[in-house]
């Protein structure tokens, strides 16, 4: 068996969810009593539930560094495995899920962005370089960056899910 089939063998096999959908607009429709789709977000909340895994928490902010902070610090001080961001990722101004989140990345898993603007690029084309999705480790956790979009997020879950098991595990040892 190879070295990293080995890790993965002995990985926790449920992991803990925290997910947040970063938009102002949905935020701002929310504050005003609208309904709105978070298409993204109820794709992960299925995806996370369909197997051994647990959505721990679901929420949704504004496009703002400092409930993006807040966010994260409440993550990384508490007992849940990862934390998925939605939405932010792109280049726009307003973008500033990145910039927030990546000081704190003890670890950053480049392959993640590389390997889902890889998968993207087979749908969409060359739009797929707009998003700056990432992930990377801290304090023994995963954190993942995607963008807003149901397609992104559905490739995501298909190609990472199973692997987030054994990313948890190694940043924990």
């Amino acid at each position: 068996m190879k070295t990293h089939e080995v890790h993965r063998a002995r990985a926790k096999p449920d992991l803990s969810f925290h997910v947040v959908t970063v938009s102002t607009s949905r935020f701002k429709k929310t504050r005003a009593g609208e309904t709105f789709n978070d298409a993204s977000g109820d794709l992960l909340e299925v995806g996370l539930s369909g197997g051994s895994h647990r959505l721990a928490k679901r929420e949704l902010i504004p496009d703002d560094a400092s409930k993006i902070l807040a966010v994260l610090q409440d993550f990384l001080s508490g007992g849940t495995d990862v934390l998925v961001f939605t939405g932010g990722t792109g280049v726009a101004p307003t973008d500033i899920t990145i910039e927030t989140v990546k000081p704190f990345m003890e670890k950053e898993l480049p392959g993640f962005g590389e390997v889902l603007r890889a998968e993207s690029f087979k749908k969409i084309g060359s739009a797929a370089v707009l998003t700056r999705a990432t992930a990377g480790t801290a304090k023994g956790k995963l954190v993942v960056c995607l963008p807003g979009s149901p397609d992104a997020v559905e490739t995501a879950l298909r190609i990472f899910l199973p692997e987030f098991p054994h990313v948890v595990s190694i940043a924990r040892s």
